[in-house]
């Protein structure tokens, strides 16, 4: 029997929405309100009602660590979606492939659930794409459901049943190291995405040129949205994304979650970390740090970000700081994963 034809998501998305962002203290009204109690729906202790005060901001700050996003108490349109996504359970809607593709942690559990039954060898990232359409319908058809593609009653009954909520982190690792190690070990025909973030626009050129000279395909992309940077290089089909930021913390961040984290775009960042580091270059500490920030979240290559400070020693640096781009991104194509245990 058919679970029916797929009716539209209902949009989670009520009270602050993207009109009434950022929310930050000292904030009030409904807004905030909304704010208050998706907090606490997800988990998050606060005493606050309708006012931005100081446990509002402790407790934004708990979630956005939690999620992996950027840390700093202000509700911006990356923490409201996050929040938003957060808030949803497997069975609160039906779950099927359309455009713009369905996010949240609905997702994430009946991925979760398909990787842990051997349907999905993909990461988790809690967007429901083609990749996870297709397992869900070779799931469907292993159970003898109607092959539909469409996570609704029946399909979630029979997740349920089987209970199988084993993270997917090996087999998404054993993809993601098996093509790594088959690809090329020379940076010349490589296809390399270089994301302008905000403030870096000469270093991105510069680093461009650095990478061009030693025969690497480059592509600068420079639209403010992570999310439209990560899909133009999707499109690419890009072998690695770099994104480059000015930020007064500076880190290098990888894609991570609980149930995955990239073992290529790790090994990256920590090269790089190592090199911002040195005397010559930024000469100062660099991070690195597994996040889950939209642009890592949607490539589908191994990605990094990396936020460089001071600006003034960015400017100064910019030669050195090409170089050092291409000579690590150079070493990480050359030897991509790390040394196992």
């Amino acid at each position: 029997m058919s679970e029916g034809p797929p009716p539209r998501s209902p949009a989670p998305s009520s009270g602050a929405g993207d009109a009434g962002l950022p929310l930050r203290p000292p904030a009030t009204g409904a807004a905030v309100a909304d704010l208050q109690d998706r907090l606490r729906r997800v988990g998050v202790d606060l005493d606050d009602d309708g006012t931005y005060g100081p446990a509002t901001e402790d407790a934004v700050r708990t979630f956005q660590a939690s999620r992996g996003i950027r840390v700093d108490g202000i509700c911006g349109r990356e923490t409201w979606s996050a929040l938003v996504e957060a808030g949803w359970r497997l069975g609160d809607r039906l779950l099927y492939e359309r455009t713009p593709m369905v996010r949240g942690e609905d997702v994430t559990d009946l991925q979760v659930r398909l990787g842990g039954l051997g349907f999905l060898d993909d990461r988790v990232d809690g967007i429901l794409g083609p990749r996870t359409r297709r397992a869900l319908q070779d799931f469907q058809r292993n159970c003898g459901l109607t092959v539909d593609g469409i996570c609704g009653p029946e399909t979630i009954t029979e997740l349920v049943r089987l209970d199988a909520r084993t993270p997917t982190t090996v087999k998404a690792g054993v993809v993601e190291r098996a093509r790594l190690r088959s690809t090329p070990r020379e940076l010349a025909g490589r296809r390399v995405v270089i994301g302008d973030l905000g403030g870096v626009g000469a270093l991105a050129v510069a680093a461009e040129r650095a990478l061009q000279a030693a025969g690497a395909t480059v592509v600068v992309t420079s639209h403010p949205d992570g999310s439209a940077q990560a899909q133009e290089a999707n499109a690419l089909d890009a072998d690695l994304y770099l994104g480059l930021r000015a930020h007064d913390e500076p880190r290098c961040a990888f894609y991570a979650t609980a149930a995955f984290h990239s073992e290529g775009g790790h090994r990256l960042a920590t090269l790089l970390a190592e090199g911002l580091g040195d005397p010559d270059a930024l000469a100062t500490e660099v991070a690195v740090t597994g996040m889950r920030l939209p642009v890592l979240r949607e490539t589908r290559m191994p990605a990094v970000v990396c936020e460089l400070a001071p600006p003034r020693r960015i400017v100064e640096r910019n030669p050195v700081l090409a170089a050092l781009v291409r000579d690590t991104v150079g070493a990480w194509i050359a030897d991509p994963l790390p040394a196992s245990p």
